[in-house]
């Protein structure tokens, strides 16, 4: 028996409203990476605090702190050069999703629609397969969040390690 659109429906109505979903993705990564320039601002001022240590008198002290400042500021530096290169990226992958949103909206809407008006004709392998693409924009954007959200908040918990570091050693 030969499966007419009005069947296979419920799958591009699936379709569609998850497609149509897709566009809010943005708001899975989108706190991560907020957070993670929020950490790193914060490490930055809590340097520059430790930086001017009033509590330091002797010249030994002060070279010792400096020294030791001096590392964290090393280290916070590496951090960010790191992270500055992954931003690039992380603005592409942004972008990527609402491409990968918009595409498979529209093409999971227009098969709603073709579904609805062609409803007892027999669905051909094109329309099952452009479904499946439909299917496939939307894992792909949520990949791509997913990697975004997950990298930004290792970079940020990084960051929060090395100012616990600064807390303990400065």
């Amino acid at each position: 028996m030969a499966v007419t659109w009005g069947d296979f429906q419920a799958v591009v109505q699936l379709s569609a409203g998850l497609n149509v979903a897709i566009l809010s993705f943005v708001d899975i990564s989108l706190p991560a990476i907020k957070e993670r320039r929020r950490v790193f601002a914060k490490a930055r001022q809590e340097l520059d605090i430790y930086r001017k240590n009033p509590h330091k008198r002797t010249v030994e002290d002060k070279a010792t702190h400096a020294e030791a400042v001096g590392e964290v500021d090393r280290q916070l530096f590496d951090l960010w050069k790191e992270t500055s290169v992954f931003e690039s990226i992380e603005d592409s992958l942004m972008k990527s999703t609402g491409v990968f949103g918009f595409f498979g909206a529209v093409l999971s809407i227009s098969l709603l629609w073709y579904s609805a008006l062609h409803y007892e004709e027999v669905i051909s392998a094109t329309g099952e397969i452009l479904t499946v693409v439909s299917f496939f924009s939307l894992a792909g954007a949520f990949l791509i969040n997913f990697f975004t959200a997950s990298k930004a908040s290792q970079y940020a918990k990084r960051c929060n390690d090395l100012r616990t570091h600064m807390r303990k050693k400065l």
